[in-house]
Order: structure tokens, then C-alpha cells, then sequence
């Protein structure tokens, strides 16, 4: 719990304006978050957070910049990955506490402090590819996986439709004779 309190942030104390904080993720945080052992055998970052206090939230920006060790997946040799994030989180007051969504957070006035690690936590293992690669092994192939997620339709009437696909197919043009004759 000791370490768990290296991530608090007093705000109730904190004027209007900027105020940076530095944290420094090292193996302390695999051993508290046993979880991100199973990716991460080795971890070296460095957390910037800038709180810009205003007068109904606060505006934090995270920039995590640092390596982490990972598991090759196809090799199972071990690398180094760099990673470099920037990721923005609101505090907005309210009568309670509570999370508003993943980038908003209900504050009351009165909190003393808000704890950033579990954030930290959570953008680190966001960062860190699903498909993890060690850089010797990467093939074109998977340099262009990145496009596999991209959807492409076409708009247009039916009508259209039925003109390109018979236009390309000599197959088409028979289909369309034996329904309009029926």
C-alpha cells in the first residue's frame, strides 16, 4: 500500500494554472501490478503529468515516454520496445465520486487527492502492440497489418450496383437474361 501512495497528487492544495508531477515506473510497479507480468518482463518509463487546475476541472496530461521488455510472440526471444504516449484525463467537481467515462472523472470539491496509478497502469498496457514482434523478425507483412482493420463499402443505388458487376463478369450479363424473362 506504501508504494501505491508514490502516485498521490494533492490537488486540495493546488492554486490555478499549471503544476507538473514526475514519476519514475521501474520494477516496484511490475511486483505492485502483477498483472502486466504476464506482457511486460521489464519495465523503464518516465511519467510526465501536467494538472492544469481551472476553476470547475482539472485537465491532466499523461506523457509516458520509456521502454518496456516484451516477449517476442512468434520467436519468444525478448526485446526491448519503446514506447511514447500522451493521453488526457478530466476532472470534473460534483457532488460525488465517480467515473463519468474513460476520460472523465467526477471529483467532489473536498477530495484531497487523486491517485494516478492505476492510469498509468491501464495507458502502459494500452500501448503495448497485440501482435508483439521482435524487430528482427518483423516481414512486410506485418508492417502492413495495421491496414487489416479497415472496412471499405460503397454507397450508391442498387441500380448502380448492377451495372458495375455486370460490366466486370460475362456471367452476370446470363443472370440478368433468365430474370428478366421470369
Amino acid at each position: 500500500m506504501k508504494f501505491i501512495r508514490k502516485f498521490d497528487i494533492d490537488i486540495i492544495r493546488l492554486k490555478e494554472g499549471e503544476h507538473h508531477f514526475n514519476f519514475e515506473i521501474g520494477r516496484e510497479f511490475l511486483d505492485h501490478f502483477e498483472k502486466i507480468k504476464d506482457v511486460v518482463h521489464q519495465i523503464d518509463l518516465k511519467v510526465d503529468v501536467c494538472l492544469d487546475r481551472k476553476t470547475n476541472l482539472i485537465e491532466a496530461d499523461f506523457s509516458i515516454a520509456g521502454t518496456v521488455g516484451l516477449t517476442c510472440d512468434r520467436s519468444l526471444e525478448k526485446f526491448e520496445h519503446a514506447l511514447d504516449v500522451k493521453n488526457k484525463i478530466l476532472y470534473k467537481y460534483g457532488m460525488e465520486e465517480k467515473e463519468i467515462n474513460e476520460e472523465v472523472f467526477q471529483i467532489t470539491p473536498d477530495t484531497p487527492s487523486i491517485n494516478v496509478a492505476q492510469l498509468i497502469y491501464e495507458f502502459i498496457l494500452l500501448a503495448i502492440p497485440a501482435k508483439k514482434i521482435h524487430p528482427d523478425h518483423r516481414t512486410e507483412e506485418d508492417e502492413s497489418a495495421d491496414d487489416d482493420g479497415w472496412i471499405v463499402y460503397a454507397a450508391g443505388n442498387e441500380a448502380e450496383k448492377e451495372d458495375d458487376m455486370a460490366g466486370q463478369n460475362p456471367f452476370w450479363e446470363a443472370l440478368k437474361k433468365l430474370k428478366n424473362n421470369e
